[in-house]
């Protein structure tokens, strides 16, 4: 187990790293020329960089962190893959990705809530999970246009399938409900919101408020 240990260190530090490369924060500050952190709910994610600026370069911030998620897992794989750990390596990089766009150290430690970076961990731990996960939140947000809803059922989802999908291996289950369960606590203040009924729904076409 010990020579496992260089690759994991590796691992963990890449994807967090390459989590404090924030789609939001670096779109909006190389584009928009501004901190989307100054406007609305102040979180550093896409819902509250689309509300903020519009759907014109929301695209970016999407693909910024999705992109870096999918790196830092395939790096995780593959430095573990030799071990016999690939999905296990994939699900480390997975949960240190989401810690370093969520507590991202380069920016103050103000990040996003991490359902993009959940959304691509699952895409390379097993994409059967990710449309899954990813259908599950189209549907709730577009009956109920509650994004926050729709992002902590799915986080839920995401431990659940990846209990049922991969029973026999413990390590990723453990990492599969700390990446579902850190993205819910980042929506804490959502949900607070959903039970008083003071939540803001999602209206297509114009900006939405507090998520």
């Amino acid at each position: 187990m010990l020579d496992m240990l260089g690759p994991i260190i590796v691992a963990v530090l890449a994807a967090y790293f390459l989590g404090n490369l924030n789609g939001a924060i670096t779109v909006s500050s190389l584009l928009d020329k501004d901190d989307v952190r100054s406007h609305g709910s102040g979180n550093a994610g896409m819902t509250n960089y689309m509300r903020s600026y519009g759907l014109k370069k929301t695209g970016l911030v999407i693909l910024m962190d999705l992109g870096k998620t999918i790196l830092a897992c395939f790096l995780g794989a593959l430095l573990l893959e030799p071990y016999g750990y690939y999905t296990e390596g994939a699900m480390l990089a997975g949960f240190s990705v989401s810690l370093g766009h969520d507590f991202p150290v380069t920016q103050g430690f103000r990040g996003g809530k991490g359902i993009l970076c959940g959304l691509g961990v699952a895409f390379v731990a097993d994409w059967r999970i990710a449309l899954m996960i990813l259908g599950v939140f189209a549907v709730l947000v577009l009956l109920t246009r509650y994004v926050s809803l729709g992002s902590c059922v799915a986080a839920l989802a995401l431990g659940i399938c990846f209990t049922v999908m991969h029973g026999d291996k413990p390590v990723v289950i453990v990492f599969a409900w700390l990446i579902a369960l850190t993205a819910i606590f980042m929506h804490r203040g959502n949900l607070q919101r959903l039970c008083k009924g003071t939540e803001r729904k999602l209206s297509f076409g114009h900006e939405e408020g507090r998520t």
